[in-house]
């Protein structure tokens, strides 16, 4: 009789723990209006697939959140990063797969964290680059590289690939007008042009178009891109410009090629076709791609610009939806060198997934070359409208909910993602 009471004794403990597992058995990170940092929750993300656990991203559900196993180690940093979560049941799991079927939502698995490299230079800039920002409050790893890695080859290493601000046409950022006697600018040409030399090259011009090209390739090979501001334009024109000298003597010692508009070729760029370079060293601006053009005032200010993301069948195309993930529709607009892309320079086969309504101005695009893919988003801080040269970097504590940072975050965790299979 004792030793049947024990068994059931036994059992019943058996039932309660078991029970109680159940009442609390995966995490849940809202990503709506609910979330107390969206910013650091893509961090978070990020470092629990570093600990080899995969993270299901549900698409267009709450903002995008996250759900994974529930694990005390999350817990405790999810505190420590003061992200807002809930502890959920298996049963309150499956009514949220119950609500993802029946609505316009998907999930997709993510596994492993990407790695990261950002493309910039070794001497401090009188600029901040976004991306770098949202990584370093994110906690989010990554490696900083350079002409010598990427001339090297060491891009297969990496999963993802950022790009901003940077000139690959050897036009020193068109900053020649403004800035050609600032220390700053003297010292970066000066450094250019040593590591072009170094490397083998006359020219930075040739040195960077290189680079491009090495760029290029990785993308092909299945490589994931992500570049912003004037990255986005002066990579396609570098691509376009092979062999061809777009670049004023006051950069490269000799003229201009007269027919260097003729002799672009568009086949061999990303997203951008149909495009007028402008190759007077005094103008701000590389060709006629970015909207509205850097030289003209013709921006609308803070308070009346805003772009409208596009909302994508998440079941049927999931990658745009990934890369649209947001907890509001329409995202005030922020200014850069490249501020947005004009609408009849864009490709055809492009992803729009940002535009201002009813006018030029397309904001945010995708499209795919060979086995990788390539993101491309205008503008140069989302949360600093006006971003000049040498303005302090923008302190995202202040803006942990940033609709346009989720942008760029958004592209973080892409690569690691792999569409969920569904039992039928």
């Amino acid at each position: 009789m004792k030793k049947q009471l024990f068994t059931i004794t036994g059992i019943l403990s058996i039932i309660i723990c078991f029970s109680c597992n159940l009442s609390a058995q995966r995490i849940l990170i809202p990503m709506d209006h609910t979330q107390s940092d969206h910013l650091k929750a893509y961090g978070i993300t990020y470092w629990v697939l570093k600990q080899q656990v995969t993270v299901e991203w549900l698409l267009n559900y709450r903002g995008g959140s996250f759900l994974m196993d529930n694990y005390p180690g999350i817990i405790k940093e999810l505190r420590l990063r003061g992200v807002r979560f809930e502890e959920i049941s298996s049963s309150d799991v499956l009514q949220i797969y119950s609500v993802i079927d029946e609505n316009n939502m998907d999930i997709v698995l993510l596994e492993k964290a990407a790695k990261i490299a950002i493309y910039s230079p070794p001497n401090k800039q009188p600029w901040d680059d976004a991306v770098t920002l949202a990584l370093a409050y994110g906690e989010i790893d990554y490696d900083v590289i350079w002409d010598d890695e990427v001339l090297d080859g060491k891009l297969a290493d990496y999963d993802w690939l950022h790009l901003h601000h940077e000139d690959f046409t050897g036009q020193y950022g068109k900053f020649y007008a403004n800035y050609r006697n600032h220390e700053w600018y003297q010292t970066q040409q000066a450094e250019f042009e040593a590591t072009a030399y170094r490397l083998g090259f006359q020219k930075v011009s040739d040195e960077k178009k290189a680079v491009a090209r090495k760029i290029r390739d990785y993308v092909g090979k299945g490589g994931f891109l992500f570049a912003m501001c004037s990255a986005t334009d002066a990579l396609d024109i570098a691509l376009s410009a092979e062999g061809v000298d777009i670049a004023a003597s006051v950069f490269d010692g000799d003229p201009v090629d007269p027919k260097a508009q003729a002799k672009l070729d568009f086949s061999k760029t990303f997203a951008f076709e149909n495009f007028s370079l402008y190759t007077d060293p005094m103008i701000y601006e590389y060709s006629d791609i970015d909207y509205p053009p850097s030289f003209q005032a013709v921006a609308p200010g803070a308070e009346a610009d805003y772009f409208t993301l596009f909302e994508f069948s998440a079941k049927y195309d999931p990658v745009p939806t990934m890369l649209t993930q947001n907890h509001v529709g329409v995202i005030k607009g922020f200014m850069g060198q490249t501020t947005g892309f004009k609408r009849d320079k864009v490709k055809k086969s492009i992803v729009v997934m940002g535009e201002v309504e009813g006018g030029e101005q397309i904001k945010y695009i995708h499209g795919n070359f060979g086995k990788g893919t390539f993101t491309f988003l205008g503008g140069h801080d989302p949360e600093d409208y006006r971003h000049y040269v040498g303005d302090p970097p923008t302190r995202l504590e202040l803006y942990k909910n940033s609709p346009g940072y989720r942008l760029i975050l958004n592209n973080v965790l892409f690569p690691s993602a792999k569409k969920k299979e569904r039992k039928t």
